[in-house]
């Protein structure tokens, strides 16, 4: 199971449609996956979930145990204020430490509507992950123009669709 983790709580993002993109990727590969959408968390939960009362937000727990029993991910993060969102920082934050992600596999997608393709953001979170010692595939995507190469459902741009494939299959092999 690959757990695609879309990187913002907005409501019906471009995020989200890119991971349902990358999804139904990782099915015509054979590869089973879910979703994990930020925008599901608890609204409260970077106050009821953190710290000292870690583990006793039920909904976020959900989350947690999903994690648990995730071995590969992808991060679909589109680019705020040249990183990632801060929702994806206080969500990887608020799981258990240090096993969480802890010998765990992931690929990295950015989106972005400027041309680099949430490449800042991308090493921010591939510092933050390799300090939580996940491994992370070198193949990391950055999908510049985002609005300009996909129309919601597919993209036009064979070049992303062939990146986009190619790092698919590492993930699966990985």
């Amino acid at each position: 199971m690959i757990g695609v983790i879309i990187g913002t709580n907005r409501k019906n993002s471009l995020s989200r449609k890119v991971g349902i993109y990358y999804q139904k990727l990782l099915e015509s590969l054979g590869a089973e996956s879910q979703i994990i959408d930020l925008a599901d968390l608890p609204e409260d939960f970077a106050f009821s979930a953190l710290y000292h009362k870690s583990g006793t937000n039920d909904a976020f727990n959900q989350f947690q145990t999903i994690v648990d029993t995730t071995e590969k991910f992808v991060f679909i993060v589109p680019e705020y204020n040249g990183s990632f969102p801060g929702v994806l920082k206080t969500f990887l934050d608020g799981l258990r430490y240090p096993d969480s992600f802890n010998y765990k596999k992931a690929a990295l997608v950015g989106i972005s509507s400027g041309v680099q393709g949430n490449a800042v953001g991308l090493g921010h979170l591939n510092d933050i992950l390799s300090y939580m010692g996940t491994d992370v595939l070198g193949l990391r995507i950055k999908l510049g123009s985002i609005r300009s190469h996909f129309n919601g459902e597919d993209f036009t741009f064979e070049v992303y669709r062939n990146f986009l494939e190619r790092q698919a299959k590492q993930l699966i092999e990985f």
